[in-house]
C-alpha cells in the first residue's frame, strides 16, 4: 500500500514535456496545416502578412521541426560509405559492429550505409578506393592516411559535393567536414604520465609499437608520449619505435625480440592494435614491466586481469560509430550541429575499473 502511495504522488508531480507540433503553429497563426508547412520549410506562394504570422507563432511556442519526419514526407533518401581497414584488429571489428548497428538505426530514416574494407596502411589503395566512389553516395567516412594522395582523393570528394569525416585517424589538412576521434597528442602524454607513476620513479629503457608512422593518430599518440616522458621522466630512456601494423604476428615477434635484446626493459607502450601477439609475447617471457595499451579488447581485458597491462587508453567505438552518421546526416540534410555531442573522450580502464 505504501508503495501505491509514493507511485501516485510521483504521478501527481510529474511535468508531462510535450513539444509544440505544426498543428499547434497553424492553430496559433490562424492558418491551415498545409500553409504552415509551406512557411516552415520555405517553399513558395505564401504572403508576406501570412509568413510572419507563422514565424511570430513559431517563436512563441518555441516549435522545432522534426527532420526525419520532415525527410520521411519529402521522400528524401541518403547512402552513406563507412571506409574500415581490411585488417581484423579487435578495434576495428568491434567499430565494423557499431557501424552495422547505426545502419539499423538509419534504415528507417530513409538513409542507407555501405561498409567498404581497404588496406587503410596502403596510400594508394585507400586513395584509389576513395576516388572509385560513386556519385550517389552523399556523405563518407573514413578511416584516413595522412598522405597527399589521400588528402588530393577526400578533397575531390568534397569538390563534388559529397561530404566527408574521418575516423580515428585524422588528415587534418584535406577539406573534411569534421574529426570524430580521440584527441590523440593528449592520449599520448596520458600514457605517457601513466607509465611514469606505474614505474615510481625507477630509471630504464621503455619500448614503443605503432602500426604505421602514417597514420596521424598513431604519430600523435608518439609525440605527446615523448613529450611528457622526455619533460618529466628523464630516467626513462624511449627505444626506437617499432612498426607492427597492427598485426599481432608482427607485435609479438617484435616484443619478444625487444625483450631479449634489452634486459633492462620495464616499460613498453603499444600506440595502435595487435594487442593479442604483446600480451602472448610478455607472458612467454615472464618478464614484469609496465604495459600501456590502447582499446578495451578481449585481449586487453584479459591482459588487464592478469596483471599483464598495467592500463587501457580507450575510445568509444559506439560513440564514434554513432557521431559519424548524425555528422554525415546533418551535412548531407543542411540540419545543425551539435558539436559537444561529437566530442569523443579520453577514458581509461585499470583492473580496479572494468565494466
Amino acid at each position: 500500500m505504501r508503495g501505491e502511495v509514493v507511485e501516485d504522488e510521483v504521478d501527481r508531480n510529474r511535468i508531462p514535456i510535450r513539444r509544440a507540433t505544426l498543428e499547434d503553429v497553424a492553430r496559433e497563426a490562424g492558418v491551415s496545416l498545409a500553409t504552415a508547412d509551406r512557411v516552415v520549410n520555405q517553399r513558395d506562394g505564401v504572403r508576406a502578412k501570412t509568413v510572419e504570422s507563422v514565424r511570430r507563432a513559431i517563436a512563441k511556442l518555441d516549435y522545432r521541426a522534426n527532420p526525419a519526419a520532415a525527410r520521411l514526407a519529402r521522400g528524401q533518401s541518403f547512402r552513406f560509405a563507412f571506409i574500415l581497414p581490411s585488417s581484423t584488429n579487435a578495434f576495428m571489428a568491434g567499430l565494423m559492429q557499431q557501424v552495422r548497428r547505426i545502419a539499423d538505426w538509419l534504415e528507417p530514416q530513409n538513409a542507407f550505409v555501405d561498409i567498404l574494407q581497404l588496406d587503410v596502411f596502403d596510400p594508394e589503395a585507400l586513395a584509389s578506393g576513395l576516388a572509385g566512389l560513386a556519385e550517389h553516395f552523399h556523405g563518407v567516412a573514413t578511416v584516413a592516411l595522412d598522405h597527399p594522395k589521400v588528402r588530393a582523393a577526400i578533397d575531390d570528394l568534397v569538390a563534388r559535393g559529397i561530404a566527408v569525416v574521418t575516423l580515428v585517424s585524422d588528415a587534418p589538412t584535406s577539406r573534411r567536414a569534421h574529426y570524430i576521434g580521440i584527441d590523440n597528442p593528449a592520449a599520448g602524454r596520458t600514457s605517457a604520465s601513466l607509465m611514469g607513476r606505474f614505474l615510481g620513479g625507477r630509471s630504464g629503457k621503455v619500448g614503443v609499437v605503432l602500426g604505421s608512422m602514417s597514420l596521424r593518430d598513431h604519430v600523435e599518440r608518439l609525440y605527446g608520449f615523448q613529450q611528457v616522458l622526455s619533460g618529466d621522466y628523464p630516467g626513462l630512456n624511449l627505444l626506437p619505435v617499432l612498426e607492427g601494423r597492427d598485426q599481432s604476428e608482427r607485435n609479438e615477434a617484435a616484443v619478444a625480440k625487444l625483450l631479449a635484446e634489452h634486459p633492462d626493459l620495464i616499460g613498453l607502450y603499444n600506440i595502435g592494435a595487435g594487442n593479442e601477439g604483446i600480451v602472448a609475447a610478455l607472458e612467454a617471457a615472464g618478464r614484469p614491466l609496465v604495459f600501456i595499451a590502447h582499446e578495451l579488447t578481449e585481449a586487453t581485458r584479459r591482459g588487464l586481469l592478469s596483471g599483464t597491462v598495467a592500463a587501457v587508453i580507450n575510445q568509444d567505438p559506439g560513440h564514434e560509430a554513432r557521431s559519424a552518421a548524425r555528422l554525415l546526416m546533418a551535412e548531407a540534410a543542411g540540419e545543425p550541429i551539435l558539436l559537444d555531442q561529437e566530442r569523443i573522450r579520453i577514458e581509461i580502464f585499470l583492473r580496479d575499473n572494468m565494466s
